[in-house]
């Protein structure tokens, strides 16, 4: 197991509150990628956003249409969040939120938690239908650079800190998927 599953193990939490990537053909419905593939078993969803909030920058990752597979979306300001959610929400269907849940190795919540709650608390009423789940995200950052380091980029590449929040996204999306699938399978 490498060190990246062995994170991604680690024993991760969910808890309910109710400029694209490279990589933007996986937000295309399936069937425009592979006439073949537009089955009633593989009809498109909505997708599912994940945020790795910072105080500085907030990494943006963001499902497939059949949520198997969340890719890095964007980086922005914190103060530029709500717009963009707004926006993007109106323009795709979006089933729920994922905000990390910076919590320290002993389990409390890490200092940055009342931005978050702030933040939360003024999402909620800009857009109350949308469903908000927190999960845990420990550790995501040092995954991502390791991510960086293993993908070979350099040295000046991997300075790059807002490539490290939309990874530390895409790693809190993938790891929640997981999630809900090893929870659908114990039932």
């Amino acid at each position: 197991m490498d060190t990246l599953q062995g994170f991604a193990a680690a024993g991760r939490q969910v808890t309910g509150l109710q400029s694209h990537s490279p990589l933007s053909a996986l937000h295309s419905p399936l069937s425009t990628l592979h006439p073949q593939l537009s089955s009633p078993y593989l009809r498109p969803m909505s997708r599912i956003l994940a945020i790795d909030f910072g105080s500085k920058r907030c990494g943006i990752a963001v499902t497939d249409s059949l949520q198997m597979i969340g890719t890095g979306l964007k980086t922005i300001a914190p103060e530029e969040l709500i717009p963009f959610l707004k926006k993007y929400t109106s323009e795709e269907e979006v089933e729920c939120l994922v905000v990390g849940e910076p919590l320290q190795k002993d389990g409390t919540a890490s200092s940055i938690e009342t931005e978050i709650q702030a933040f939360l608390k003024k999402l909620k009423t800009t857009l109350p239908e949308l469903k908000i789940n927190r999960y845990d995200e420990r550790f995501t950052s040092k995954m991502a650079f390791q991510s960086m380091i293993d993908s070979g980029l350099k040295k000046k590449d991997r300075q790059n800190k807002a490539l490290v929040d939309e990874i530390s996204a895409t790693i809190i999306l993938n790891d929640y998927l997981e999630f809900r699938k090893s929870q659908a399978r114990n039932g």
